[in-house]
């Protein structure tokens, strides 16, 4: 007992001071907030009484912990102070909402000289300290337009000048002018079938173009709120019969007897996302990648932590097989379908390749 009292204290030591040499080796929970973390999270520090550890984001998570949002610790850790600071300056940028901080300011905070930060954020980042805070803006800016708020107030609370200065990025940043992407969805017409399986419940959503959302959960009606708050301005009805085929492969993908899935899907992304979907859709049955050799896959050799927000985004799940994506240690990483339906579809697929 007083080992294991002198080792906890070891850790909390390192969890006050962030010691970054420590990252990756253990993660603390906040018994309070049921959220789990990295020793070098942003985030205040907790009281001594309701922290816990754990050797790894799967024994948390199995405790019934949830990742935290800052400092994401499901993903790929952070392997020297260079990328603890790139980290601390992503934190930094997220934190102040409707403006975009200055390069001297973002330098101050993480005391780097400006050349310096430039060239390791885009290192790990693949993109500027400026064009990230650029497309959280307008990442801001498309969930408030989703929601129906008017273009002249989402255009200035999310940080644009103008809206001239907007409508000059449109086409790039949203794909569309500001109104007709504030009205996206309304003319859609979604179709979406719920069945049982070995994993709980599959919700399969299709378009006229092909599927467009592929879910699992131990709760039906959950699933049908995701759905429907995914594509709240869209016509959606459920019909368990329209492309009966597709949802039967699926099912069967599921319980093992169909060992690929090559069905047409209709989604949506960034480039760097459908690229990232696109190298996952290429890992063979029965065998796994690391977000690292996914990253290097698409030539984006220090975009892993990018790599792991593309996994957690997949909109199609199993057809795009996010689940066969592990952390560069071994361990499962994070899966937003639950660990245990990760691993329960990883054994099976090594069990079948080896009776095959």
């Amino acid at each position: 007992m007083q080992q294991v009292s002198v080792l906890e204290e070891t850790l909390w030591q390192a969890v006050l001071s962030r010691d970054a040499t420590i990252d990756g080796k253990f993660f603390y929970g906040v018994r309070s907030t049921r959220v789990y973390c990295r020793p070098i999270c942003p985030s205040r520090r907790p009281n001594r009484n309701q922290v816990c550890f754990f050797q790894s984001p799967q024994e948390a998570e199995i405790a019934g912990f949830r990742a935290c949002k800052r400092c994401q610790p499901k993903f790929e850790t952070v392997l020297n102070p260079a990328q603890a600071k790139v980290l601390a300056v992503c934190r930094y940028i997220e934190a102040q909402g409707d403006r975009i901080p200055t390069l001297s300011e973002l330098c101050s905070e993480v005391e780097m000289s400006p050349s310096y930060l430039q060239k390791v954020f885009k290192q790990i980042i693949s993109v500027s300290p400026f064009q990230y805070a650029d497309a959280l803006r307008s990442q801001r800016l498309k969930q408030r337009l989703q929601k129906g708020e008017e273009i002249a107030h989402a255009v200035y609370d999310t940080g644009y000048g103008s809206s001239s200065q907007l409508y000059e990025k449109a086409p790039k940043q949203l794909g569309m002018t500001p109104k007709t992407y504030q009205q996206a969805g309304k003319t859609i017409s979604i179709v979406y079938a719920i069945a049982p399986c070995l994993l709980g419940y599959l919700l399969v959503a299709t378009t006229e173009k092909g599927i467009c959302a592929v879910k699992l959960g131990d709760e039906a009606d959950k699933l049908e709120h995701i759905l429907n708050q995914e594509f709240h301005q869209a016509h959606i009805i459920r019909d368990d019969h329209t492309h009966k085929e597709w949802i039967q492969a699926i099912l069967d993908f599921i319980g093992g007897s169909e060992a690929h899935l090559d069905l047409p899907l209709d989604v949506r992304g960034t480039a760097f996302q459908k690229q990232v979907w696109e190298a996952l859709q290429k890992i063979p049955y029965g065998e796994t990648r690391t977000y690292t050799d996914i990253a290097r896959n698409i030539a984006k050799p220090q975009a892993v932590r990018a790599v792991g927000n593309a996994c957690g985004a997949n909109p199609t799940a199993l057809i795009v097989p996010c689940h066969r994506v592990l952390q560069s240690n071994g361990s499962l990483g994070g899966y937003r379908w639950g660990i245990e339906r990760k691993q329960k579809l990883l054994t099976q697929e090594s069990e079948c390749t080896v009776q095959d």
